[in-house]
């Protein structure tokens, strides 16, 4: 590799680190300020039925005192605990009166399960991604070259390196000069 390109690796590289410890806290800095429920690992998340709840909707109630719908991340486990006198139904689930039934999630989507103590008679689960470490510094790989490169090019424009004259003629009669 040629000398000439030595001033443009160093400022590439200086623009390379400066790039990545700026992306690196802009991510991060986001990312605190935007998290949510699902920015955790996963648990056991418990919902208990409580007494009453069948005679409630066979009434004809216009709420009970159980959500219409969840949101989880991938790897949560749904412990329903029916305290009713009644058995009841949750999607693939069935929980006898005074039992739990369990329900792991493994892949991120959005289901309606067919649900016998919610007033609709359907649960919403929302199973969403949790953001991890990997997706973070996905981020940063993804985000700091491109970052990198567009500065290199504008400190180029903005201060241009300096060249030093090195170019040699050749006279008509052989010699060097320069």
């Amino acid at each position: 590799m040629p000398r000439s390109f030595l001033p443009y690796l160093k400022r590439f590289g200086v623009v390379l680190l400066v790039a990545v410890v700026f992306v690196a806290l802009f991510n991060e800095a986001v990312y605190f300020l935007q998290r949510d429920e699902r920015d955790r690992p996963p648990k056991t998340i418990e919902l208990v039925i409580p007494k009453g709840t069948a005679e409630q909707i066979a009434q004809g109630a216009e709420e009970v005192a159980i959500p219409e719908g969840m949101t989880f991340v991938v790897g949560d486990v749904l412990l329903v605990r029916n305290e009713d006198v009644v058995d009841h139904q949750l999607g693939p689930l069935w929980i006898p009166a005074g039992r739990s039934a369990s329900l792991r999630f493994d892949t991120a989507d959005k289901m309606a399960y067919q649900c016998s103590f919610v007033v609709g008679n359907y649960f919403g689960v929302d199973v969403l991604k949790p953001t991890t470490l990997s997706s973070r510094l996905l981020a940063l790989v993804m985000a700091a070259p491109t970052l990198a490169m567009l500065l290199f090019v504008y400190s180029l424009v903005a201060v241009p390196l300096k060249t030093t004259d090195t170019a040699v003629s050749i006279q008509p009669d052989g010699r060097r000069t320069g």
